[in-house]
């Protein structure tokens, strides 16, 4: 193959930042590739809002690049000669092009790293990744920051964000102490709402009408991958910059006051409530994390907003975000095959329908296959809650959370799943196996919680205070016999001490009776029998 002196420069679909390094560093000779490829939304089962909005946001944003004099090799999902894969595409690329080297941004995905890799050594042609600016601490950093610990407690590394930042932080240096005196105000930010629900009910997300664009790729959909999971008819997601600016203004001026003290509750038809609903902006490069924050910040600056809301934004995504990032990077590709607590069961039948008498799952997988998207406490602790207690199996909420919400990136929805929701990455060992890696101990919830903090248990069939009998909730009943069941796994962790003293209290006949109606419900939702006692 004989070699140009040209680069191809390789954009993915979560990289769409037009101030990349990337970008700044094209000249005229460069070829910009852009592959909308089918395996990309089979190789985890992708909602079609999902892959529609990746789809167009990097049509919209090859346009730009068109217009920039910038030379696009983009090849469309309904393209004939479309091969269907990353690796076959840059392969194609590559034998027509035969450029004197590869350039890409770093990738979001193990997956992604690896194929680079395979091409360019079958290929013969260097590679050149770049760093991704988009994160305040890149992952050297993070590893720098982690190393030598015995555990990671994102606490800590939000303060050092805070620092490093100066956000919401008086003077500067070491002396600089955080405003209002307090790091966080989590336990402020915890209210239900009240019987009336929120009050007064809260303005939704600015909605984005498809354009041309969006219309064409949602066809293109139609014809290739039909038989996507979810819905398409909702689609109004920020396919550009500028529309997804005009969002970050709407959550600035209409939501993120009452974000801070409302973050965890939950009500029926009410999906965003005073979330952003930002993530997919965010995770696509649509917008910069900074300048999230900085927004935030001065609405308090201005006395527009209160501390409570704006530090718990500002934690979001300087220390939680920004913490899973490094978790993900420092891990490695096995990361994804933990299973601290050994769970195997399948994926229920209902995270793909909705279909089920359970309010709380009906209402949260429903918009979930409506819009692609749910806050993170229907994540955490309604959709992730029950398949943590009932024993499916962690590669299966992880690929589950990664195809079907539209902010689904692997580095994103892995250490998320895997390590918050299902407390699988525990490393083992003595020194530590106790905690997880990301959360310090199981995120389990009985049907008693989701009533504290929604309505949805106001018109269910179940009573979530009963976990045995024909009206006893299914979610209560799931997590008392997870305490049962995994006693022994989690004996030595601190923080499960108190709650598994309550399963130490019960006779023998009670903990039966309870594992028992876990089975039942196991069997007729699908799920294979767990193993106990381990």
């Amino acid at each position: 193959m004989k070699h140009t002196s040209a680069r191809l420069v390789i954009v993915f679909g979560d990289q769409l930042n037009l101030d990349a390094a990337l970008i700044r560093s094209l000249t005229a000779g460069d070829t910009v590739l852009m592959m909308e490829v089918a395996g990309e939304s089979r190789h985890v089962p992708s909602h079609m809002q999902r892959t529609a909005l990746f789809l167009s946001a990097m049509r919209h944003f090859a346009a730009k690049l068109v217009r920039r004099q910038v030379r696009v090799r983009y090849v469309a999902l309904d393209d004939p000669e479309n091969t269907g894969a990353f690796e076959t595409e840059i392969a194609r690329a590559v034998a027509a092009l035969g450029p004197s080297q590869i350039v890409c941004t770093h990738p979001g995905e193990w997956r992604v790293v690896a194929m680079l890799e395979r091409v360019c050594n079958s290929t013969g042609i260097p590679l050149s990744v770049l760093p991704d600016e988009h994160f305040i601490t890149a992952p050297d950093e993070f590893a720098a920051w982690a190393k030598d610990r015995t555990s990671l407690t994102m606490e800590f590394f939000y303060r050092e964000q805070r620092r490093k930042t100066g956000y919401l932080m008086d003077g500067s240096g070491k002396s600089a102490k955080p405003v209002g005196g307090d790091w966080n105000f989590d336990k402020e930010n915890r209210l239900p709402f009240g019987k009336q629900g929120p009050l007064p009910r809260p303005r939704a997300p600015l909605r984005f009408k498809p354009d041309k664009t969006t219309r064409d790729v949602v066809a293109a959909i139609a014809r290739t991958l039909p038989d996507l999971p979810g819905t398409i008819d909702s689609f109004a997601w920020p396919v550009t910059r500028e529309q997804a600016l005009a969002a970050l203004d709407d959550f600035i001026t209409h939501r993120l006051a009452k974000f801070g003290p409302f973050e965890d509750a939950m009500w029926t038809s009410q999906p965003t409530l005073y979330h952003s609903a930002l993530s997919s902006s965010l995770n696509l490069k649509l917008l910069n994390p900074r300048e999230c924050c900085e927004r935030a910040i001065q609405m308090f600056r201005a006395g527009k907003a209160p501390l409570q809301s704006v530090e718990a934004f500002v934690r979001q995504i300087v220390g939680w975000r920004e913490f899973i990032h490094g978790v993900y990077w420092l891990e490695g590709p096995t990361y994804a095959d933990r299973n601290g607590l050994d769970q195997h069961g399948e994926l229920p039948a209902l995270y793909w329908t909705a279909d089920t008498d359970m309010a709380c799952m009906k209402a949260c997988i429903g918009q979930v296959l409506d819009s692609g998207y749910g806050h993170h406490i229907q994540r955490l602790m309604v959709t992730g809650n029950f398949a943590l207690i009932s024993g499916v199996h962690p590669r299966a909420v992880s690929d589950w959370y990664l195809g079907m919400f539209v902010d689904g990136v692997d580095w994103v929805t892995l250490p998320n799943a895997l390590g918050m929701v299902m407390h699988a990455d525990r490393r083992g060992g003595a020194a530590t196996g106790v905690t997880g890696l990301v959360g310090t101990k199981p995120y389990a919830a009985s049907g008693k919680y989701i009533q504290r903090m929604s309505n949805y248990c106001t018109t269910c069939r179940y009573d979530p205070a009963e976990r045995s009998g024909p009206l006893a909730c299914p979610v209560t009943v799931f997590y008392w016999d997870f305490l049962i069941r995994t006693r022994k796994a989690l004996a030595q962790n601190q923080r499960m001490a108190m709650i598994l003293k309550n399963v130490d209290r019960m006779t023998p006949e009670a903990r039966a009776q309870i594992t028992a109606s876990a089975d039942r419900h196991r069997q007729a939702l699908g799920i294979a029998r767990v193993e106990r006692g381990r």
